[in-house]
């Protein structure tokens, strides 16, 4: 049950004595050499060498090996090695991008990792999870991931869910006998927690007996291990797209052989390998790691736009994003608070006018810094920003809120949750205990019974109810956060849910989170990309409303509902007037899913943040489920698609946007291939076709052909930065094809125009067939530079000039690069012979750059036009 368990009774619970202010990093650092680090050992990847055999797995590279194996049988040597040598270097090729993109979704899979608040020489200190040792004490709370087995020290009423352990989803209540018994009961896993469960409620300390491999759920790491990962939507419409592709190629081989053979039957051979050649210039050998290449890019470019990544299906889903619903405080605030005013004893005072003279005033911010978990330690502050706000307000009165604490110790206490909306503490107060409240007006308005003046208490009256609420109106009219706090005496330290009655009222805090100035920014970009802006919040409805109209989510026509009127509609009731919705306030992390359901059974594409334990659900339930990587707790971030480790809802927008371009990159890179390659199919049937014409390829061309110019300008269009154009585009559907009517239209039409320019070519070599040697050759020139230049046609529906030519630079290195590879071949004897050229002079060489070039210039004429009247596809 883990390293201590061998130990008495009394030492453990010496150790755990001893054990309140932690270890010193010293001894911490001691553990970890000899321990070693926190961290369960996942199941045996496949080895590089296994990845490599995959390669050749795939449909069209088996379609290759036979066209080799063809080739050297019928004595075409030069053509089978230059084929297995392709098949080879694309097999590496797909190897290296995948262990690269593994490296890269294990780096992102660092940076969401747990991290643990930990005693570390007696202050609390945020680490890596995998850095807590035996015998570290560790801060666990509502909304965290329990970092590994531990003994609880002290308990407040926390509650714990270790489904992933026992695979039953009923909470555990935790107690924290080690401090109420002499003696501690070993095997008691009431006062344990265990690596892997979550707290759902309340918060501990606890001291790490087990870590790692041997922890409890270290004992069954198998049943932990994560499978192999999944092909995404895209990558599965591909690979259908492949098979598809290779019985077409298959097909066409058939029909080439038999027009070739049928033109002259004495010649079988050069027939067969005439049909070798057509299925090696319709194989996209790059289509197989062009896509999880592209998605990989994409990651680490959110990277650098704090979202992190967990899947790579979700940059896909990014795309087609058409509703976020967002969190308001810290996605669309700056969740920064600062307190700007109170009230008490019936008046309002700003925060400079604050008199701690006043009995009602300094009983005020007590209660604001007793009913609070957070720590400041120099300019670092641990907690809540609500919480943090109260202490720092205290601070700048004066009050050290170490000594207060030390005067008035908390006892026991009732944690914050979002149903009840409040938190309460026991405290003592020498001779008896007090009870303090902090929560929202509108859950404690009906338990007071009180109300607290600098002259003493008295019963509240109407009046006072009146005026407590008109002064709530004015500061949540204003976007200003409202706390309030109530106080009761008690003879009793142990409190329940039952001592939160008849209270004294003491005031109302009052606290500004302004908006994020990016985020209005943010939201006007959703809106012209055809997103739906949706706020959600725990707070008042008309501070909601107030932050809303200045984001610009809330509209003339829009409605705001609260939390309370949403379980009064059934969800049929809910869908028709989801679209009205811009304002949810007051609500549960349970009403999330209701929200999201709604909007998903209306057809829309839902991205869902969320920073809580009770969130993981909405977030499981959305298309995108977003947590916060600053206040978010570890539970939400493990249920999430997405983290952003800014809490910014501009940064949601940003992720969309690359969504959109990694999709529109691939695409792009999608739509290259397959046009380049039906350039070279267009050519081979007409030559098959037209009596008298030789072949324009042999194989081990059209091979160099599609491994310089689907290799590396597909990848360098893979790498085409995000524009902000992409937001003028309403969102995708997740049902629309990455070949539909308009980009299969566009994939013919570019085909045709290079297989035109091609032919050109290939009839000013032929020469009324006096040198098809000089025709070939010029063919392959020819089609290998167009197809280099075409690679700037796909970079996007806009022209180069507007793009920018060297806004790109990867298309540019990819030209040269291709240009020098194919004057190697054209001009090295050695070469030559392997590829079958032959010399061609300056003159030839300058009307093959000509042809070349001019499918490239057509096209961007068109699309200069078509941009300037605003023609659409």
């Amino acid at each position: 049950m883990g390293q201590f368990f061998n130990k008495s009774c009394d030492e453990v619970f010496s150790e755990l004595k001893s054990s309140a202010n932690g270890l010193s990093q010293k001894e911490a650092n001691f553990r970890l050499d000899k321990f070693g680090k926190n961290a369960i050992l996942e199941s045996k990847e496949k080895s590089t060498f296994l990845i490599f055999l995959e390669q050749f797995k795939d449909l069209l590279v088996i379609i290759l090996i036979i066209a080799a194996v063809i080739s050297l049988f019928f004595d075409s040597l030069e053509s089978a090695v230059v084929i297995i040598a392709v098949i080879i270097f694309n097999a590496i090729l797909g190897t290296v991008q995948n262990v690269k993109a593994k490296k890269s979704l294990k780096s992102l899979k660092s940076l969401s990792a747990p991290i643990a608040k930990v005693i570390r020489d007696g202050k609390i200190v945020k680490l890596p999870a995998d850095l807590v040792v035996p015998g570290d004490v560790v801060v666990q709370e509502s909304g965290d991931i329990v970092v590994a087995d531990g003994r609880i020290i002290e308990n407040y009423m926390m509650q714990v869910n270790e489904s992933a352990l026992t695979g039953e989803s009923e909470i555990v209540k935790k107690t924290s006998d080690v401090i109420m018994k002499e003696r501690i009961p070993i095997g008691d896993k009431t006062n344990m927690v265990f690596s892997g469960s979550f707290v759902t409620y309340g918060h501990a300390l606890v001291m790490v007996t087990a870590t790692g491999m041997n922890t409890e759920i270290g004992k069954i790491a198998t049943l932990m291990n994560k499978t192999g990962s999944k092909k995404t939507t895209l990558q599965i419409s591909l690979d259908n797209f492949s098979k598809k592709l290779a019985m077409i190629i298959m097909i066409i081989c058939i029909l080439v052989f038999l027009l070739h053979w049928i033109k002259d039957t004495s010649k079988p051979f050069d027939a067969l390998m005439f049909a070798v050649a057509m299925a090696v210039a319709a194989i996209p050998e790059a289509l197989s790691s062009l896509v999880t290449i592209v998605q990989a890019i994409g990651t680490q470019r959110m990277v650098k736009h704090n979202a992190i990544i967990k899947e790579l299906k979700a940059v896909e889903t990014l795309g087609c994003v058409s509703v976020i619903c967002s969190d308001k405080t810290g996605t669309l605030t700056q969740n920064k608070m600062t307190v700007q005013s109170i009230y008490c004893d019936g008046k309002i005072f700003s925060d400079d006018e604050v008199n701690l003279d006043d009995y009602a005033t300094k009983s005020l911010i007590n209660i604001g810094v007793l009913v609070n978990d957070s720590t400041l330690n120099g300019h670092d502050s641990i907690g809540d920003p609500t919480e943090v706000a109260l202490i720092e307000f205290a601070r700048k009165l004066g009050i050290d809120e170490n000594i207060i604490r030390q005067d008035t110790p908390r006892v026991s206490e009732i944690p914050f949750d979002s149903d009840r909306k409040m938190m309460s503490s026991a405290n003592d107060v020498g001779d008896s205990f007090v009870l303090l409240t902090k929560g929202a007006l509108d859950v404690l308005i009906p338990r007071l019974s009180y109300f607290m003046t600098n002259d003493g208490i008295r019963n509240i009256t109407k009046e006072d109810v009146d005026q407590i609420l008109k002064v709530n109106e004015k500061f949540t009219s204003s976007g200003l956060r409202v706390l309030c706090m109530a106080i009761k005496n008690i003879d009793h330290k142990d409190i329940t849910l039952e001592d939160e009655d008849n209270y004294v009222f003491v005031g109302l805090i009052a606290m500004v989170d302004p908006p994020r100035y990016e985020a209005k920014r943010a939201v006007e970009d959703a809106k012209r990309a055809g997103i739906r802006s949706i706020m959600i919040t725990g707070d008042h409805k008309i501070t909601a409303v107030a932050i809303a109209k200045q984001l610009g989510i809330f509209g003339e026509g829009d409605l705001a509902i609260t939390g309370e009127y949403l379980d009064s509609i059934s969800d049929y009731d809910l869908r028709k007037i989801v679209d009205k919705i811009s304002v949810y306030a007051r609500v549960s992390p349970e009403h999330k899913i209701r929200i999201v359901s709604a909007w998903q059974e209306s057809g829309h594409v839902v991205a869902m943040t969320g920073d809580g334990v009770n969130d993981a659900p909405a977030l499981k339930k959305a298309d995108i489920g977003v947590a916060m990587g600053i206040t978010g707790t570890e539970v939400a971030k493990d249920a999430s698609d997405m983290i952003l480790t800014d809490d910014n809802y501009s940064t949601i927008v940003k992720a969309v946007e690359n969504g959109r371009n990694v999709y529109e990159n691939i695409r792009n890179s999608v739509r290259f291939l397959i046009s380049g390659n039906t350039a070279a199919i267009l050519v081979v049937l007409y030559t098959a076709l037209i009596p008298g014409l030789t072949a324009p390829f042999i194989a081990v061309q059209l091979l160099f052909i599609n491994l310089i110019t689907d290799s590396l300008p597909a990848l360098a269009i893979g790498m085409e930065k995000s524009r902000h154009d992409l937001l003028n585009k309403p969102p995708r559907s997740v049902k629309e094809s990455i070949l539909n009517k308009n980009t299969l239209k566009e994939i013919g039409v570019q085909g045709f125009i290079i297989a035109l320019f091609t032919m050109f070519a290939y009839y000013l070599g032929w020469n009324g067939g006096n040198f098809p040697e000089l025709a070939m050759t010029m063919a392959f020139a020819t089609i290998t530079i167009a197809r280099l230049f075409h690679g700037f046609n796909c970079r996007g529906e806009k022209d180069i000039v507007t793009l920018g030519v060297f806004s790109n630079i990867y298309c540019i290195i990819a030209l040269i690069l291709g240009l020098v590879l194919l004057f190697v071949v054209l001009f090295v004897p050695f070469f030559m012979n392997i590829f079958d050229t032959v010399n061609i002079s300056w003159a030839e060489l300058g009307w093959i750059l000509v042809l070349s070039f001019f499918p490239t210039f057509i096209v961007q004429i068109y699309k200069m036009i078509k941009n300037s009247i605003g023609l659409k596809n």
